[in-house]
């Protein structure tokens, strides 16, 4: 199966960098976030904010994520970014993340996420739910 693939491109900033121009983990992090909520409307054309809404859902938060630091990514870079879904589950998903620096692999990375809902018996008062299968699809395309 081929997936959907999401591509943008990223300044880096000096908010993103250290005192030396150096991209912060945390903001390759950022990054991930970012390209996710991207993926999500490119391939389901729902804007970030009515995904809720339209999916009857709380959202997809984080419960996991890393990265492979390969090449430094710095103040004024342009960053190209490919984004999609590694793997699925019931509830839960992969997000797999590339940043390429003048075509060269930078950083690799995950996020793990679960599709959620309300649950008023819950002291969270969120429960995973089952990702709806033209999600699945749309993003497997």
């Amino acid at each position: 199966m081929t997936n959907f693939i999401h591509r943008t491109q990223i300044t880096v900033e000096w908010a993103h960098c250290d005192p030396v121009g150096m991209v912060h983990s945390q903001s390759v992090f950022t990054f991930f976030d970012t390209c996710t909520w991207q993926l999500f409307q490119a391939a389901l054309g729902v804007p970030p904010e009515k995904l809720g809404a339209t999916f009857a859902i709380m959202g997809f938060p984080l419960v996991g994520a890393g990265a492979n630091f390969k090449a430094p990514v710095r103040f004024g870079d342009r960053v190209d970014t490919e984004s999609n879904i590694g793997e699925f589950r019931r509830s839960s998903f992969k997000v797999e993340h590339r940043l390429f620096v003048k075509g060269a692999l930078a950083v690799e990375g995950h996020e793990t996420r679960v599709w959620v809902g309300r649950d008023a018996t819950k002291p969270s008062g969120m429960s995973a739910l089952p990702i709806p299968p033209d999600v699945i699809a749309r993003l497997s395309a």
